[in-house]
């Protein structure tokens, strides 16, 4: 529910305050993925201080506005919404059957990762010189958003095209480890996946050949 809050705070329009904003929003997530998933000490320790970072850019840019704090904030933003799923998937790796609160999980992460994303254009869009996608000009944050998630399912529409490195390099990295995700952690999830029939009938079967 924390992630579905920030992903729809950042389509409503917003001025300078937003990305402040968004990170509060941020921090409560990546603390509450964190805490679920029995994070170790080291990533809590890493992930407080990118917070105190996050926090002091944002504050920068809320009271003097600028393309660097802003850009700085938004990396803040995705570097913390890559330590949230590194642990996740961590927790979700070591379990031996799949619940709701797995399948919850590894949705969980790869919402995780295309926000991250998503943040990490926003970032180069407020601190390169010309415009991410060309003639399209810089992406508000629903199209960064948009755009990474697009990228991340290899869907690739076509409207919207980074011009220019850092950006393209930043996509072929995110549709390469959107496309990993799918074939790892949804196939340990489907490997594990044992709906309450199939147990049943496993075990009914395991009765008969032992009474047999």
């Amino acid at each position: 529910m924390l992630i579905v809050a920030t992903y729809v705070l950042a389509l409503l329009p917003g001025g300078r305050s937003l990305p402040t904003v968004l990170l509060v929003l941020q921090t409560g997530t990546v603390w509450q993925a964190l805490r679920v998933s029995h994070a170790r000490p080291v990533v809590r320790l890493a992930s407080a201080a990118v917070v105190a970072l996050a926090v002091v850019a944002a504050v920068c840019a809320l009271f003097a506005p600028g393309g660097a704090l802003t850009g700085l904030t938004f990396l803040a933003a995705a570097g913390l919404y890559l330590v949230a799923p590194l642990a996740i998937v961590r927790d979700l790796g070591g379990r031996r059957r799949v619940d709701r609160e797995t399948m919850l999980g590894a949705l969980a992460a790869y919402l995780l990762i295309g926000m991250a994303f998503g943040f990490s254009y926003a970032c180069v869009a407020a601190l390169q010189p010309g415009p991410l996608f060309g003639d399209a000009g810089d992406p508000a944050l629903p199209q960064a958003l948009f755009f990474s998630f697009v990228t991340m399912t290899t869907t690739g529409y076509g409207d919207l095209v980074p011009a220019t490195n850092p950006a393209q390099s930043i996509a072929v990295l995110e549709a390469l480890i959107g496309q990993l995700f799918l074939v790892t952690a949804v196939a340990k999830v489907v490997e594990n996946w044992r709906p309450r029939g199939w147990q049943r009938n496993r075990e009914e079967s395991r009765d008969a050949d032992a009474g047999g």
